[in-house]
């Protein structure tokens, strides 16, 4: 067998190669963020496909298969009926459901205060160097605000929740941020 003196870098470039392919705690690979991404799109079609499941009011979010859905339903049903159709779908590890019953009874001028509330709570986090470089998903009913997504450490996660918290017409938090694993 003959050796060259390329057989080291080749040998070298491979190793690279494959390392640049791991995944770490905190970051994925490219083929993880494509199935988790073609798992969210299973589990918004599914839950659009249902009508019990409220899709509109849902916020898919998924990481190495475990599903987060974030956001406010009008019944206890819809929140039951989301659940059971992501945890059918294909390559779903586990199932977070931080979905809250919305209240009946809002004005209109309610509704355009919980944007501004969601509009200064998204501010905050973008304004932080702590909470900016995340994709937090920020949603607002009556005043309860509520956080999704995933983060790298449980500081960025407090961080995010104390910032939530500070804004004026927050009445209380739901940080249901998850620490990336």
């Amino acid at each position: 067998m003959k050796f060259t003196k390329f057989t080291p870098v080749v040998a070298v470039a491979t190793a690279l190669l494959f390392a640049g392919c791991a995944s770490t705690r905190t970051q994925q690979t490219a083929g993880e963020q494509i199935d988790d991404g073609a798992i969210s799109a299973k589990v918004k079609a599914a839950l659009i496909a249902d009508p019990a499941a409220e899709a509109r009011h849902i916020n898919v979010e998924t990481r190495r298969g475990v599903v987060q859905l974030n956001g406010f339903v009008e019944t206890d049903k819809g929140r039951t009926q989301a659940t059971r159709l992501a945890r059918e779908v294909e390559g779903v590890r586990s199932v977070e459901t931080n979905l809250t019953l919305k209240d009946q009874t809002r004005s209109l001028g309610e509704v355009v205060d919980d944007g501004t509330i969601t509009g200064k709570v998204k501010a905050a986090l973008i304004d932080s160097p702590v909470t900016k470089a995340y994709e937090i998903k920020v949603e607002t009913n009556d005043g309860r605000v509520m956080l999704g997504g995933f983060v790298n450490s449980p500081a960025v996660r407090q961080e995010a929740g104390r910032l939530a918290g500070l804004v004026g017409g927050v009445v209380s938090v739901d940080n249901n941020l998850d620490v990336k694993k």
